[in-house]
């Protein structure tokens, strides 16, 4: 079969070591912001009846889980996203025949029917394709919890969409297997980022598609300036601390001058957040996501914002919570808009922070880009994800986005 096949190549990446310099400064940082659920073992889940509630007991034991995991390459697990342009049908029924099953399984209310992605409840992971000039990629792995942001934009055909950072591609990809965009601005800051981006575009997206992308080496920051208003939907998938591959630096040295210089992200984070805000156009949509625990980078930050723009509204996402519960383990930030996915035995993705949805001003009255018809269109590791949608423009949530259709 297919994906016995795939499986036989051994996995060398696993074999990485643990900088310890980062993780003595996350085991403070953390301890600090999560408190003892960071390190504590079972003397805190001894305890459990002594807590609040069973949320907060639920809360404890997932940041526990979530510390081994994070330090255990052989936990790990892997989505497989596959390409609805080179569909490979082969494949698909040896993962079913593995016990893998789609993700989410219908749960939410906005879920494209062409977006197909397996996952597996044991570590498992087949290899990466090749980069073949001229031919398509079959299929992408991914952390599942990444796909959480691009679903949280409910992209629709003929919208113009803006994934403000883009590098390396996967959710760009994953956003063209949603829906046909009338347009899709991907911008990529940096040179060597920017080269891959452009070679998962090319792996995954046929010619006729091309012409309604547009890759760009903008800085973020200066995009809300050069496309006020322009886009539907704003993706800002923001440069972090990225928890899990900090964790498996190589150079100490290295690692050492990238916490030195962590507390500065925050303020780059605000900075291509409120250019995004700038780009979306009145009645638009954006999403902020990081792969981060730091409250620095996500509760702090989104707060900031909220603080200091006036035309956004935050969106209550609690419910996705419950909704991806089956195949998610989240744990609360503290703001009703943000979720913290994080990783579990048997649901090991993660950590990532999903954002907040913003809307600004009323909507454009001006006729949307009509949708390419269908004629027309002939490696990453697990991290963390905290995600929050917002809203610009109070008006626009009770027209546009009820609070029951509001999941990401």
């Amino acid at each position: 079969m297919m994906l016995a096949r795939l499986t036989a190549k051994p996995e060398g990446k696993l074999a990485k070591q643990l900088c310890k310099v980062v993780l003595d400064h996350f085991d403070t940082q953390y301890s600090r912001e999560l408190g003892e659920a960071w390190s504590a073992a079972s003397d805190v889940l001894n305890t459990h009846g002594s807590l609040r509630t069973h949320i907060r007991h639920r809360f404890l034991k997932c940041i526990i889980e979530n510390r081994d995991i994070l330090t255990s390459p052989s936990c790990w697990q892997h989505a497989v996203l596959l390409n609805r342009f080179n569909y490979p049908f082969e494949l698909e029924k040896d993962l079913h025949f593995k016990g893998y099953h789609t993700l989410f399984q219908g749960s939410l209310p906005y879920y494209p029917k062409s977006l197909k992605c397996y996952l597996s409840r044991i570590p498992h992971r087949i290899p990466s394709e090749r980069h073949q000039i001229g031919n398509l990629k079959k299929y992408y792995l991914l952390n599942a919890a990444s796909l959480l942001p691009v679903l949280a934009l409910e992209l629709r055909d003929g919208e113009k969409v803006l994934d403000l950072c883009a590098a390396p591609g996967g959710k760009s990809i994953a956003l063209l297997q949603c829906a046909c965009p009338g347009y899709l601005h991907c911008n990529e800051y940096d040179s060597l980022r920017l080269r891959w981006l452009r070679q998962t575009l090319e792996s995954f997206i046929p010619e006729p598609l091309e012409n309604v992308i547009k890759v760009s080496e903008l800085d973020g920051r200066e995009m809300g300036d050069a496309q006020p208003e322009k886009f539907d939907k704003v993706l800002v998938d923001a440069p972090c601390s990225n928890d899990r591959s900090w964790l498996f630096s190589s150079d100490s040295q290295k690692a050492a001058c990238r916490i030195s210089q962590r507390r500065k992200l925050p303020i780059l984070q605000i900075e291509l957040l409120r250019s995004a805000i700038k780009a979306l156009r009145p009645g638009g949509l954006l999403v902020y996501s990081t792969c981060t625990l730091s409250k620095a980078e996500n509760q702090d930050v989104i707060s900031e914002i909220l603080n200091s723009c006036s035309n956004i509204m935050p969106v209550n996402i609690e419910e996705m919570a419950r909704t991806c519960s089956q195949d998610f383990a989240f744990v609360p930030t503290g703001q009703e808009c943000g979720l913290l996915v994080i990783p579990e035995k048997g649901k090991a993705w993660g950590p990532m922070c999903r954002s907040k949805r913003f809307r600004r001003g009323p909507p454009h009255t001006e006729a949307s880009t009509p949708p390419p018809t269908s004629s027309s269109i002939k490696e990453q590791y697990i991290l963390p994800i905290c995600m929050y949608i917002l809203y610009v423009g109070i008006n626009i949530i009770a027209i546009l986005f009820p609070p029951s259709k509001l999941i990401i």
